[in-house]
């Protein structure tokens, strides 16, 4: 199990019931990385995977 699992597995046991756009989505990540711009980068890139999920080039 990584680290980050546990904070994975609080989102999905809190707010797991809830849908969500990805509009919403993104302005929770835009807010967090002003609050934690240390995380730009690892947020980036998570942001630019989801994206890409699709992407046959990927």
């Amino acid at each position: 199990m990584y680290f980050t699992d546990r904070g994975i597995e609080e989102l999905q046991r809190r707010r797991g019931e809830e849908e969500v756009t990805l509009e919403w989505l993104a302005e929770r990540m835009r807010e967090f990385v002003d609050l934690n711009p240390d995380f730009e980068i690892p947020v980036e890139r998570l942001a630019t995977w989801l994206a890409r999920l699709d992407d046959p080039e990927d």
